[in-house]
């Protein structure tokens, strides 16, 4: 039984360790990631510059008043939480591309 058990163990160790080996292509993912960002700025620019948003605490002055604030909508926490939501469903727009002279991949 004993015997069994160091068996399961060693191979659960050797799984892991090929599958923490993996090498990223950084051309590849710094390519994703400017994906993302630039999809990320261009949704962000087509909100209207004059819309705000009302944010404020749940802190209560000791007057028993709430402060609150407006800030852009486009740059506000709750916009861009929701824009980090929506980007997965535009990034099916992109595809691997490999140019033919250079051979270097990128999205």
């Amino acid at each position: 039984m004993a015997s069994w058990i160091i068996q399961m163990m060693v191979m659960m160790v050797s799984v892991f360790i090929k599958a923490s080996h993996g090498k990223r292509d950084p051309v590849l993912y710094c390519s994703a990631c400017r994906a993302i960002v630039d999809e990320l700025n261009y949704s962000i620019s087509q909100v209207d510059p004059r819309k705000t948003i009302d944010v404020g605490g749940f802190r209560v002055n000791p007057d028993g008043s709430v402060k609150n604030k407006q800030v852009p909508l486009a740059r506000s926490e709750t916009h861009l939480s929701e824009l980090l939501e929506e980007v997965c469903k535009s990034m099916s727009d992109y595809a691997l591309h490999l140019d033919p002279d250079t051979q270097q991949k990128k999205y």
